[in-house]
């Protein structure tokens, strides 16, 4: 008679894992914070960069007094694209903001008149480029001073809206192009004037 055959049995203990010995211990709670400041970082960093790309491309600027009335109210803020003219060239009836050219550290806005080249007369409350006159509905009214200018090459003629009461080409000369900050595209502030910027064009002047 042969001997019974003797197996052993190896019976699973039910022990988990994670309380054998050498098994890995739980990741740390801090790494949850660790995270959070990256996304923070991250974050912050992207803020940056949009407003550096944002000021790149456009200015805001804050309308001080009553030379471009009634186009523009003091106080009024307004969105200035940088662009605008690094890939064209400025036109009679833009609105553009640039330094001021006997103060540099100012920034004015004005409506542009005459290109280079152009002539530019003020007589009997009419302004005439080229010898043709200008139907000019913007104007606060018409202008009671006289003269002429001829605008030289790589400079604007400017004005404000409101003849009467503005600082512009008339009284202190053309715009050098370098000046040019950019064309006023709208008035974001305040809310509730929210619009965008009418740029007149005026009739052909002949050259």
């Amino acid at each position: 008679m042969n001997d019974p055959i003797v197996v052993d049995v190896v019976e699973e203990t039910g022990m988990d894992s994670q309380n054998e010995p050498g098994a890995a211990p739980d990741a740390p709670k801090s790494s949850g914070l660790v995270q959070l400041i990256l996304d923070v970082l991250e974050t912050l960093l992207l803020s940056i960069v949009m407003f550096v790309v944002i000021n790149g491309l456009s200015a805001r600027v804050r309308v001080d007094g009553f030379s471009m009335n009634p186009t523009l109210q003091d106080g009024e803020y307004v969105l200035v694209n940088r662009l605008a003219y690094k890939f064209g060239a400025p036109q009679r009836g833009d609105i553009i903001v640039f330094h001021f050219p006997l103060d540099e550290s100012q920034d004015l806005i004005k409506r542009v008149i005459g290109l280079p080249g152009d002539v530019i007369r003020v007589q009997n409350g009419m302004v005439l480029v080229n010898g043709e006159k200008l139907n000019e509905p913007y104007i606060a009214e018409a202008p009671l001073y006289a003269g002429e200018w001829l605008v030289p090459e790589g400079s604007l003629f400017v004005m404000g809206d409101n003849r009467n009461d503005s600082s512009d080409s008339h009284s202190w000369g053309p715009v050098t192009m370098e000046r040019i900050i950019g064309k006023a595209i709208l008035v974001y502030w305040p809310f509730n004037e929210w619009n965008m910027i009418n740029h007149y064009e005026f009739v052909k002047a002949s050259q």
